[in-house]
């Protein structure tokens, strides 16, 4: 579902995450100041100190990488949408059918609900390791 202007943010955005990123930069400054000092001779010099085009580019960079990024970003916080209703829709169903069946076992819905809050209560306040309880270990009911 993802458009090509969105599959060309997230290859940019995946490159700038790496080491090949920097590395790239780090070689590209370094030849890029070189050349401007006159290391390599006064007619390679197109950029004298104190570098006002490689600044200007490396803005320009910095501006377009923060929206990639954040174009990214959006698309991955509206594919975590969608995973949290699918969670919160799948426990409901879970939820519902456990019901029904504790019901057609002859259960106490309200009994395994007080259950289940204390568990959570222990789980939640049980910070000594020695107390025997664990939090998120499921007590007996």
């Amino acid at each position: 579902m993802r458009t090509s202007q969105d599959r060309f943010a997230d290859a940019i955005t995946a490159f700038a995450g790496t080491m090949g990123f920097v590395y790239v930069h780090a070689v590209w400054f370094v030849v890029w100041i070189a050349l401007n000092l006159g290391l390599f001779g006064r007619a390679a010099d197109f950029d004298p100190y104190p570098f006002g085009l490689l600044t200007m580019i490396v803005s320009l960079e910095a501006i377009f990488l923060s929206t990639f990024v954040m174009v990214s970003q959006n698309r991955q916080a509206a594919r975590e949408n969608v995973r949290a209703d699918l969670v919160f829709e799948t426990n409901i169903r879970a939820e519902v059918w456990a019901e029904h069946m504790g019901r057609a076992l002859g259960l106490d819905p309200a009994e395994v609900e007080w259950h289940v809050q204390e568990i959570i209560r222990r789980s939640r306040t049980a910070t000594d390791p020695e107390s025997g309880v664990r939090p998120g270990a499921p007590e007996a009911l």
